[in-house]
């Protein structure tokens, strides 16, 4: 395999913001490893649309030993910059990344540990990390199938900008922060925009002049452990409805709907060019009011505990809900689907692994089936921050020790074959 060993003590799949926590951790521990990468260091925000921007503020940009440094906590930088500095922290951390060495398969290996059979060839090792993003599969309904052919269907993923789609109007299926984004760059643009909606939890983005995100550091919210959600259903849920465009700015159902943008509830089918809609777009508001409400019951309890005043959020105002119940697709040139993501891991990770909704079986990271196979990065693996650029390398700390600890008592196979085939080929 040129450019890597054919053996190594730990192989790290992913350079995304977790793989790269995970490696400077390793570093930091005196683990030998390395990181493969399918295209690029940050390649996956390049996935994103071109005009997308952070989500939570600058300061959240906030990875092991590079924490925020810049002159605009609050901002929301564009795409582009997160990328950038998620490069500059693979080369200034000195990861061991080799780019362009996609993993297609992850299997036991013939004399134990694992065998990786990767695009540059096979790579045995003692342990694995997978870092391979907490949005892996879009998830697209049935009814996505049943479209008219004159109507073209994508998920978000390959949405880019609104000149490079067909003309028409456009219906977005699926509310959460990256369909309610895309409904008012679509709007904003001059397009004519439906949204079918779901249940989505919501808060203003700046109350008492300080971003929300920098309200719910202070709280227990991104410390929420796993076993705290209600079902197992609950972690594909949406994120909270917030921007960072333009400064960012509130963005949620009341804002869409006073903009223009038509709302629907869920959609429920497609038959010719007739899509139908559930009659729930009431009942999906008030689970977002409702989860306001929750939050603004935190906030008000917590804060003050730390000697910080709340802030005042007041109560949602009225909601009139009337959407009609049918569609004419005729005239419609593209139906977006942002209906979220699932985790994608069964079909190249060759070991039963997985709970039923495909997300790993772990404890801090580790797998409690497979020894020597960790995960970092993924939603929700140990508490909610668990995925996102300020949170991971809590994680990656406690994953890297756990690896760290798994290789000190690891069978010496794997390792004589890795000094044996150092000059690879």
């Amino acid at each position: 395999m040129v450019g890597v060993p054919s053996g190594f003590p730990v192989v790290v799949v992913g350079a995304g913001q977790a793989g790269l926590a995970v490696s400077y951790e390793l570093t930091a521990r005196g683990v030998e490893h390395v990181v493969l990468e399918r295209a690029r260091v940050g390649q996956s925000w390049l996935g994103l649309w071109d005009s997308f921007c952070l989500v939570t503020p600058n300061w959240t940009m906030s990875l092991p030993g590079a924490a925020y440094s810049g002159d605009d906590p609050e901002g929301f930088v564009p795409r582009d910059e997160i990328v950038r500095y998620l490069r500059r922290y693979a080369s200034s951390s000195g990861a061991p990344v080799r780019e362009g060495v996609g993993v297609d398969s992850l299997e036991p290996g013939p004399g134990g540990g694992f065998l990786l059979r990767t695009s540059a060839g096979e790579l045995q090792a003692e342990s694995v990390v997978v870092c391979t993003g907490a949005y892996q599969r879009p998830y697209r309904p049935e009814v996505a199938t049943r479209f008219p052919h004159d109507v073209v269907v994508i998920d978000a993923q390959d949405y880019r900008n609104p000149a490079a789609l067909p003309p028409g109007k456009v219906l977005v299926v699926g509310s959460g922060q990256t369909g309610c984004q895309l409904s008012e760059e679509l709007h904003e643009s001059g397009r004519e925009v439906f949204l079918a909606c779901g249940r989505a939890p919501w808060l203003p983005r700046r109350p008492g002049g300080r971003d929300i995100v920098t309200w719910l550091k202070e709280t227990s919210f991104f410390d929420t452990p796993l076993s705290a959600l209600p079902s197992p259903a609950a972690r594909v849920g949406a994120n909270l409805l917030v921007t960072g465009q333009r400064g960012g700015h509130d963005l949620h159902y009341r804002t869409l709907q006073a903009m223009g943008v038509q709302l629907l509830g869920r959609l429920a089918g497609v038959e010719g060019h007739r899509a139908s809609f559930a009659g729930d777009l009431a009942d999906s508001v008030a689970f977002g009011d409702t989860r306001y409400a929750d939050i603004r019951k935190l906030l008000t309890e917590q804060l003050p505990t730390k000697g910080i005043a709340a802030p005042e959020l007041p109560d949602p105002p009225p909601f009139h809900a009337d959407p009609p119940l049918e569609l004419d697709l005729n005239g419609f040139g593209v139906a977006i689907f942002t209906s979220g993501f699932r985790p994608d891991y069964t079909h190249w990770v060759r070991f039963p692994a997985f709970d039923a909704m495909g997300f790993p079986l772990t404890d801090n990271g580790a797998s409690t089936v497979v020894p020597g196979l960790f995960f970092c990065g993924v939603h929700f693996l140990r508490k909610r921050k668990s995925s996102v650029l300020f949170g991971v390398g809590e994680d990656a700390a406690i994953v890297a020790q756990s690896v760290a600890r798994h290789h000190r008592t690891a069978p010496p196979s794997a390792r004589t074959r890795s000094n044996g085939h150092q000059d690879g080929t």
